[in-house]
């Protein structure tokens, strides 16, 4: 072994400055590594059988094992020992040309941004050295613990386990001539909905099938044996058979293993270099075998089997991450490097195959690095319905979601069986429930643009997958249940503020609020999910939109389809409900943030301002605005429709996302609505969707809002029940008022 030579001095290409080690040549470099397998002009090596691609597919694994300990090893940090059990088959994926790759694990990371410095990706965002990538790992501006939108050439985030198929599957139904790999690890096994995810969408969707999962079943999760690890190759495959999956190809290393290890887990990197060769060789053709399988129209799961560490410095869970005192220096870390190391002529090789793959670079050839063109959207067909008129919310936007579906084939709407139970039958009527039973009375037809998991983690992950990548969607679901569904899409938001390309917003509507499940209890009253979006409001491009009317819910899905890199959340109900706004009135409110619904004849001060998150829970507050009057007080009704649109510019992170959107209400606007002697600020959901109101507001003020669901036989009952009818509102507004 020797040395890194002084890079001022070095003969070495610059982009290997900062290896620590280099090898000597392998045995046989000079046959099998005289040429890149893949040749000038081509984009993946010609014959996976051929002994020179299995040569230099090792290599690639090699290299990729040695990056990855190289950088978290910089760093005393990170996550090299899941990745490393992959590194064969992520190396046969780049070399057989299949750079739209997916995973659902995080902690590989590493990994993957070694495959994007080896292609020359990261060069677009400055990183050309081994030691510049060494600085920038796992620092901001850099190179994120985990994947995000930010990484020149990866798709998809990666964070939660049990989200990296929705991408994939996303993928494969935008651009069906390409191959969508998704590797997962065994650890996320125990995420029972990545397999039904599957499942559904291979009976939903037969005909798309140009997607790969790829499991690394390496016996371990993060800090113990996988739950699956006791399973045996047969079982293993009829899981993935009983999922949908047509062809299973399993490679285990143990059936190469000449250095007796003991357990179903091996170490390919202990093999003799014979044996090494013949399991790069089976993981190369099985790879390519499973390609060629899905793209031809056969659900295919391949599965590499190998133990977790196999390369690095550990094994087992204890490969996993690294501690303080896992620094370059230490000798399991240096030593495994050594083992590791290729020679200068070994990287060059490697660096000429991975940068002509695929055709170039990931970071031009994804399908993600560019923007997928859209259907164009003429005109919605919306109706400016008359002010006092009764009209049910969620059936007005479901008209304008029929219309978009009909003008944009690749649209998508998903929804876990309850689009006719939230008023918008209209949708499914127009569009059709994707099912293979076709049925009229039920408006079911294969062909159709309505996906139905029964799993709102599905519902979402989907939607969201297409929105990141680039194409309309929408998520409809019930309030009570979408709280399963939404941390893929708070993933995808994040992804979204980091992107350097426009796509459109990752948009969603709940219904059914906790105010009109009475009768279903405390199951489906739920309003924390108004929590959770609240919160990621100062993220930058998350909002949550709070129509007043059927008007204003239809200005709502305008401004979020004109909107992009966005997450936009829309709470509406599923009652026939005043309309209070014009059409015009509602574009106003939903641009501004607020809009005056209501406020008492005369002149004088105001008393009180009631501000209202919602639209069912208007009904009590114009009642206590009667009230109120009956009293001699002066009320003004605020429709708090675009909370965040209410914050002060400093309180949001505005400015550090793609596409930044920087509109705030101004003080003087502000007081203008919300200026009073008292302000009760109402919800009937919780309070922290009115949480700028509060805080700017310099009036004695109060919050009423949601405590706990219970069985009534009514909305007002439910509100009675939290506190919130007209005569609670009214004694606490003259509370206020003294």
């Amino acid at each position: 072994m020797s040395a890194q030579p002084d890079s001022k001095t070095s003969a070495y290409p610059a982009y290997l400055d900062g290896i620590d080690t280099f090898g000597q040549p392998w045995p046989h470099f000079d046959t099998l590594g005289a040429a890149p397998a893949i040749g000038e002009g081509l984009t993946a090596i010609a014959d996976a059988a051929d002994p020179a691609a299995a040569y230099q597919t090792l290599l690639v694994a090699d290299a990729l094992r040695y990056l990855t300990l190289q950088i978290t090893g910089a760093k005393a940090s990170g996550h090299p020992g899941g990745f490393a059990s992959s590194a064969e088959a992520v190396a046969a994926l780049t070399l057989l040309g299949h750079k739209n790759l997916v995973t659902e694990v995080g902690h590989h990371a590493p990994g993957y941004y070694s495959a994007m410095f080896l292609d020359t990706s990261l060069e677009a965002m400055g990183i050309s050295s081994v030691k510049e990538m060494r600085a920038r790992f796992r620092e901001r501006h850099g190179l994120l613990g985990h994947l995000s939108g930010a990484i020149p050439g990866l798709l998809a985030p990666a964070g939660p386990l049990g989200q990296g198929q929705h991408f994939a599957m996303a993928g494969a139904y935008l651009h069906r001539d390409k191959l969508f790999p998704v590797t997962i690890g065994d650890g996320g096994m125990g995420e029972p909905y990545i397999l039904s995810s599957f499942l559904h969408f291979i009976t939903a969707y037969p005909d798309v099938t140009n997607f790969l999962p790829v499991l690394v079943w390496n016996g371990y999760s993060q800090e113990h044996h996988s739950m699956v690890s006791l399973f045996d190759n047969e079982g293993m495959q009829r899981y993935w058979h009983a999922h949908g999956f047509k062809r299973v190809i399993l490679v285990d290393a143990k059936d190469y293993d000449d250095a007796m290890q003991h357990g179903a887990y091996v170490d390919s990197s202990l093999f003799s270099f014979g044996k090494r060769l013949e399991f790069a060789a089976a993981v190369l053709k099985g790879i390519d075998g499973a390609a060629r399988s899905a793209l031809s129209g056969t659900p295919t799961a391949f599965i590499i089997k190998q133990l977790k560490g196999a390369g690095v410095h550990k094994t087992g869970a204890k490969a996993h991450n690294l501690y303080p005192a896992d620094t370059l220096d230490a000798p399991h870390i240096s030593g495994a490097l050594e083992r590791r190391a290729l020679s200068p002529e070994a990287w060059q090789l490697v660096r000429t195959l991975c940068l002509r793959a695929a055709g170039g670079p990931a970071a031009k050839v994804a399908v993600t690095e560019s923007e997928l063109k859209l259907a164009p959207i003429n005109e919605l067909p919306i109706r400016d319905f008359n002010i006092g008129e009764k009209v049910v919310p969620s059936t007005a936007l479901g008209n304008l979601i029929a219309a978009v579906g009909r003008a944009d084939p690749n649209f998508v709407v998903t929804n876990a069986d309850g689009n006719e139970a939230s008023g918008m039958a209209n949708i499914n009527e127009a569009l059709k429930i994707r099912h293979p039973s076709e049925d009229g009375l039920y408006h079911q037809q294969p062909e159709g643009q309505v996906y139905e998991p029964l799993n709102e983690d599905a519902c979402a992950g989907f939607a969201a997958g297409l929105a990141l990548f680039g194409s309309r969607s929408i998520w409809l679901s019930y309030e009570s249940f979408a709280i399963n569904g939404w941390p893929i899409y708070q993933t995808v938001a994040q992804a979204m503020a980091e992107l350097r390309r426009k796509t459109p917003s990752a948009v969603c509507m709940f219904t059914a609020g906790a105010l009109e499940q009475g009768r279903n209890g405390w199951t489906h009253q739920r309003p924390e999910i108004e929590n959770y979006v609240a919160a990621q409001m100062k993220n930058g491009n998350t909002f949550a939109l709070f129509p007043a009317d059927a008007n204003m819910i239809q200005a709502s899905y305008e401004w979020a389809l004109g909107s992009h890199n966005k997450s936009i959340a829309i709470f509406a109900s599923k009652s026939p409900l005043p309309v209070y706004t014009t059409l015009e009135q509602s574009r106003k409110a939903i641009s501004d943030g607020a809009i005056t619904l209501y406020e008492t004849a005369g002149t004088g001060d105001i008393d009180m301002v009631l501000a209202a998150a919602g639209d069912m829970i208007l009904l009590p507050v114009f009642e206590a605005k009667d009230a109120l009057e009956a009293e001699g007080r002066r009320v003004r009704i605020v429709a708090v429709a675009n909370p965040r649109r209410l914050y002060r510019a400093a309180d949001v992170a505005w400015d550090t996302v793609s596409e930044p959107d920087g509109n705030f209400m101004n003080d003087a606007d502000f007081d203008r609505l919300f200026d009073a002697k008292a302000l009760l600020a109402v919800s009937g959901g919780p309070s922290a969707t009115l949480e700028p109101v509060i805080l700017r507001s310099r009036a004695r003020r109060d919050v009423m809002c949601w405590k706990r669901g219970e069985t009534t036989a009514s909305p007002n009952e439910v509100m009675a029940f939290n506190g919130l009818s007209a005569g609670d509102i009214a004694k606490r507004a003259n509370g206020l008022l003294g």
